[in-house]
């Protein structure tokens, strides 16, 4: 799920920002522009925890005055695999399924991967709930959850997850 990997990236730096803080204002750039997006690649990068190389900045012949630094860095990405099992809260439910979000990845479990005792509810809170009643999935609830599929867009990691296997399912909500 976590990883720690090193990367590189070009940043272009104003001429403003030239001085003897240069080094700080590259950093800074990074992690505002590195830390919370998600590469289809990688996965969704977490935090940058140090600046390896800064290498010496190329001013651009586009008459602005900017130059483009390759900065390369070390980071802590969450890349999911398949036949991974995850705690996740509930954030949206309807007759299809649920969706649930773990740390930044969203989930959906389809109405065929949640067990056979659980089913629709639509009369006050859209809702699935178990045969004797006592277990409900509905926002906020906490599940456990394993990864099916697994679809990677340039922006966005998309899971596809299951409960119904041994020791997966409703683990909790945020209303107990």
């Amino acid at each position: 799920m976590f990883y720690y990997l090193t990367l590189s990236k070009s940043l272009d730096i104003h001429p403003k920002h030239f001085g003897p803080k240069l080094r700080e204002v590259i950093r800074e750039k990074l992690i505002a522009e590195t830390e919370g997006t998600c590469t289809g690649k990688y996965g969704y990068v977490v935090a940058v925890t140090k600046v390896d190389d800064i290498g010496r900045g190329r001013i651009r012949q586009d008459q602005s005055g900017f130059a483009t630094f390759e900065v390369t860095y070390g980071c802590i990405v969450c890349r999911p695999y398949k036949g991974e099992v995850l705690d996740a809260v509930v954030t949206n439910v309807n007759k299809m399924g649920f969706f649930a979000q773990a740390g930044p990845l969203q989930l959906f479990v389809t109405q065929h991967l949640i067990p056979e005792e659980f089913e629709f509810d639509s009369a006050d809170d859209n809702s699935w709930v178990s045969s004797d009643s006592i277990t409900r999935i509905q926002g906020g609830t906490h599940v456990r959850v394993r990864i099916v599929g697994i679809k990677y867009d340039p922006t966005e990691v998309f899971c596809i997850a299951t409960m119904k296997e041994d020791y997966l399912g409703v683990i909790g909500s945020d209303f107990a």
